[in-house]
């Protein structure tokens, strides 16, 4: 058997020595593999039987009509806002243009959501004031504004004060006749985005 001279066997034992805590090293000190982070979970539901306050119910149906609604006439380039339909394509004589549309929601929400402060002199001088708005920017901050308005007021419902008879209708009563207005003129901004090529947001990902 072939054998190392005992000098050569002393110098390879010495460097396999010293190699081996270097491997050690570099194995202790690699990187470790980032954690694969699982998405948040989803809100518990409430146990069936848990009272909600109407405040929290109202306060969430708004907030997802808010979000069609605000996308919505957000997609629509300002150079098409005083977008109507055309006569020639069906009974469209007289109606709102794309812009209108969102002013009247904007007006109404200070009717609807008024509350305690409302009065005839002060929704007629809202109103005349964002019918003189021309830009997009305008007509969406006026629309915003109307919104905070809107969660303002249903945030004061209790189950005591929610069918309780106010100046123009109880709080609940006029909450939903709120949210479902916005509904309808919503459907309209659809046909006309869609009259223009674009895809309503809250139709691009459906559930």
């Amino acid at each position: 058997m072939f054998k190392l001279p005992r000098i050569a066997g002393c110098i390879l034992g010495c460097c396999l020595l010293t190699a081996t805590p270097s491997l050690v090293l570099a194995q202790a000190v690699a990187p470790a593999k980032p954690a694969v982070l699982a998405p948040p979970a989803a809100p518990a539901m409430p146990a069936v039987g848990t009272p909600i306050p109407p405040a929290q119910t109202y306060a969430k149906l708004l907030g997802i009509m808010e979000q069609q609604f605000v996308s919505a006439a957000e997609a629509m380039p300002e150079d098409k806002f005083n977008f109507a339909p055309p006569v020639s394509l069906g009974e469209f004589k007289g109606v709102r243009t794309f812009a209108q549309q969102i002013k009247h929601v904007a007006e109404s929400n200070y009717y609807f959501f008024g509350g305690p402060d409302y009065s005839e002199a002060g929704a007629k001088a809202m109103s005349d004031s964002i019918e003189k708005l021309t830009t997009k920017a305008d007509i969406l901050k006026a629309l915003k504004d109307s919104l905070a308005k809107a969660h303002a007021y249903i945030d004061t419902i209790t189950p005591e004060n929610a069918f309780v008879q106010t100046a123009h209708g109880t709080r609940v009563g006029m909450t939903t006749f709120g949210i479902a207005h916005m509904m309808d003129h919503y459907g309209q901004l659809v046909v006309y985005l869609r009259m223009n090529g674009i895809v309503p947001p809250a139709s691009r990902n459906p559930m």
